[in-house]
Formats: C-alpha cells, sequence, structure tokens
C-alpha cells in the first residue's frame, strides 16, 4: 500500500458508504477483515459480516459529509485523518460533527485485513459554549 492507493481506497469507502452497494462495500475488505467501529469494541469478522453490519441501519443519503485523507502510509499498514457532519434534516445544519482516525492494515491486493476506528467529538468552547470549529476540507 502507498499513499495513493491508500487515498484511493478512503474514496471508494466512501463510496461505498454513500451507495450501500453490497459488492462496493465487499470489494474494501479481505475475505478474513476485521472491522472495529470504536478500538474497545469486539471486531466484526469477515467480509460477509461487515457487509451484513453496514447494511443494518444505512445512514441517510445526504444525512451526512465527510473528508478524509491519509496521514501516514508504511508498508501494509495505514493511518488516515479527517472529520465526519451528520446533518439535521433540512440538510444544512450539522448536528454532530467528529474527528476521526483509522488504523488500517492491508494484503496485497489492497483489501483491507484491519480496520479500527477512532472518533472524538470537537471540544466545547468554556469562554463562549460553542462547538469548535471544523477544519476546511
Amino acid at each position: 500500500m502507498d499513499r495513493n492507493g491508500f487515498a484511493a481506497w478512503l474514496d471508494r469507502y466512501v463510496a461505498a458508504w454513500r451507495s450501500y452497494d453490497a459488492e462496493a462495500i465487499g470489494g474494501l475488505f479481505s475475505d478474513d477483515a476485521t472491522y472495529r467501529y470504536h478500538p474497545e469494541d469486539a471486531p466484526v469478522r469477515g467480509r460477509a459480516a461487515i457487509v451484513a453490519d453496514w447494511l443494518k441501519s444505512p445512514d441517510t443519503p445526504g444525512s451526512w459529509r465527510c473528508h478524509y485523507a491519509p496521514y501516514a502510509v508504511e508498508g501494509e499498514r495505514a493511518v488516515m485523518h479527517g472529520w465526519t457532519e451528520y446533518m439535521a434534516a433540512d440538510g444544512e445544519t450539522v448536528e454532530r460533527r467528529y474527528y476521526n482516525v483509522w488504523l488500517c492494515a492491508f494484503d496485497g491486493n489492497g483489501q483491507c485485513t484491519d480496520f479500527t476506528e477512532y472518533y472524538m467529538a470537537p471540544r466545547r468552547r468554556a469562554a463562549r459554549g460553542v462547538v469548535g470549529e471544523m477544519p476546511a476540507a
């Protein structure tokens, strides 16, 4: 895996999330991949289980936006950083924001073998009581 390959994988990840196409989701992961939505979670194991888990409760189209970019790539391991925003029904108002870091490992075919997500909400500013600004895309 190199930086450009990881960036392309991230683009395919976002496209699969937008479409909820089972084949697109499955194409991201190896047969025996593990997927953790949180580092303390027990992993979802195997491509079929990961696809089924994604399809269990899909996000409404247009209810989110994101920006993800490679942070570091070394051999088969890669780290992504970025942000995700979930929108109100009006499609404009941000209801929830998260900063994201993903730890990923890949096989020689460019499929993810191990995925762990870390995310956090922005800190509230004590003086003004507003949620911190998100970095520009």
